[in-house]
């Protein structure tokens, strides 16, 4: 970051706690969030912001019927039954990949 930009940012943060603008904020002294190791923080940001407003990607609901899924394959006995729950397990997997590596791509 350059020095100037740095200067602007601190001075504006500065003028902001002098009007109370910083103040009462949600979460004030408590600590940050774990993320996952390796993830960006712009875009851990923007997964909690999304997070916050009660918007996820897709691929956040994929998981969930994907991990369904395999739990109630594990419950069947019947092999064309099992087939075909592992039919949907994989086309659930298909799509999984295919909305991670979007998202992936869209925050580059």
């Amino acid at each position: 970051m350059s020095r100037s930009f740095r200067s602007l940012v601190e001075r504006q943060i500065a003028k902001t706690q002098a009007e109370g603008g910083l103040s009462d904020l949600e979460g004030a002294g408590k600590p940050l969030p774990e993320r996952p190791t390796g993830q960006d923080a712009g875009e851990a940001a923007a997964m909690g912001m999304m997070a916050e407003a009660g918007v996820l990607p897709e691929e956040f609901d994929l998981k969930k019927q994907l991990l369904a899924a395999r739990a109630q394959f594990n419950t069947l006995t019947d092999p064309a039954a099992r087939k075909a729950q592992s039919a949907k397990i994989a086309e659930l997997e298909l799509r999984y990949n295919i909305a991670r590596e979007a998202r992936k791509r869209f925050f580059g």
